[in-house]
């Protein structure tokens, strides 16, 4: 009888074993050794101390989490309920501010800080204006907030304005880096296409590239601008302003309650920015 043919297409549900290189192994070798490296420090730091998790640790734990999101926590008063929305009102206004001054910031940065745009005629113009950009997001994102905080109250008195501009700065390097690298891996053949017709690099870049990576950056600038109220928390201990500077009296003064309303108030806010980010990139499809 005469043999058939053997198909030489892989089967779909066909599978290979494939054996784990030499990075993978390495990487596995490292994170295992951080593992018992971090849970060796903490157990010789724990010697002579309140172990990790022990009865008095846990009467600890049970009565700060009682002070604070206890049955006065939820007893809210008018006054209080206004001087709440007050206080979110400005962490709102502290963040908006931040998110588009380092957002308008980006955009116009972005045609120079991508490595796509660096070929052609005038790359010896293109490349210094590429590094200058590159190194400028590295820069300001390297520096933290409350460092920028502190540098921005000094030169503007205290308030909603300079802990806006202190978020901004740092959060122009972070999205500055995200957006270069989404215009780098953005489809490059619409581009090619309106160079070749004689579009110019304005048009080009308005009409080849943000159409493509405008749901992507939407995504990346309301994840950051629900980092950014998060990070009000921090920069308001300096900008004395918002919710951060209020939890830092109330914890000041022990008034853990008061603390319990502020960490709600937070974790509102950063849902609804959650909730609307949801809504936009949906409207964005």
């Amino acid at each position: 009888m005469r043999d058939l043919p053997r198909s030489t297409e892989r089967s779909p549900y066909a599978t290979t074993v494939k054996l784990p290189g030499l990075f993978s192994l390495l990487t596995a070798v490292v994170t295992v050794g951080l593992i018992v490296s971090c849970w060796g420090f903490i157990f010789a730091e724990s010697q002579g101390k309140s172990p990790l998790i022990s009865g008095e640790t846990s009467e600890r734990a049970r009565l700060i989490f009682g002070q604070l999101f206890g049955s006065e926590t939820w007893s809210f008063t008018g006054s209080r309920v206004r001087e709440i929305a007050r206080l979110v009102a400005d962490t709102l206004a502290m963040s908006a501010i931040a998110a588009a001054m380092a957002a308008i910031s980006v955009f116009v940065l972005l045609p120079v800080a991508a490595r796509t745009n660096t070929e052609g005629s005038s790359r010896f113009i293109r490349i210094p204006l590429y590094l200058a950009a590159r190194g400028l997001f590295i820069f300001t994102r390297a520096v933290p907030e409350l460092l920028w905080a502190l540098v921005v109250v000094f030169v503007l008195s205290p308030g909603i304005f300079a802990g806006g501009v202190a978020l901004a700065i740092h959060n122009f390097g972070v999205i500055g880096r995200l957006g270069a690298d989404t215009v780098e891996d953005a489809e490059q053949a619409p581009l090619v296409a309106l160079r070749s017709s004689g579009a110019s690099e304005a048009q080009s870049y308005l009409s080849g590239v943000v159409p493509l990576i405008a749901r992507q950056l939407l995504t990346f600038m309301f994840y950051r601008w629900e980092v950014i109220i998060r990070t009000t928390a921090v920069v308001g201990f300096v900008a004395a302003s918002g919710i951060g500077y209020q939890l830092r009296v109330d914890m000041n003064l022990f008034r853990y309650p008061e603390v319990g309303q502020l960490l709600i108030a937070y974790v509102l806010i950063v849902w609804a920015v959650d909730l609307t980010s949801t809504l936009v990139r949906r409207a964005f499809k």
